[in-house]
């Protein structure tokens, strides 16, 4: 049998709540009562997260961070058309999580 290719993947925060409901709600909600500076983008034609996240913070591997704080889930691609919020500060997030 093979190796799955995440054997090496790391565990982040011990497995405890990153890429969970919990804590993509916990992102939403900092987002939506302004505990958490955003800018707010309309998504266009074939835009990614990830090539946002690359734009905005030099780093396209935070895209999950304009996930969460948008509340669109989990997915690189949205319709254009797709309003989402996009933290200034990527600090920030790291602070309420």
């Amino acid at each position: 049998m093979a190796n799955s290719r995440y054997i090496t993947t790391p565990i982040l925060n011990r497995g405890k709540n990153f890429g969970t409901n919990k804590l993509n709600r916990k992102i939403y909600l900092a987002c939506e009562y302004e505990a958490v500076s955003c800018k707010i983008a309309v998504l266009a034609e074939g835009q990614r997260l990830d090539h946002i996240a690359g734009k905005e913070y030099g780093d396209s591997s935070l895209w999950w961070i304009i996930a969460a704080a948008s509340g669109i889930g989990w997915g690189l691609q949205c319709p254009a058309g797709t309003m989402i919020r996009i933290p200034v500060n990527p600090d920030e997030i790291y602070e309420i999580i």
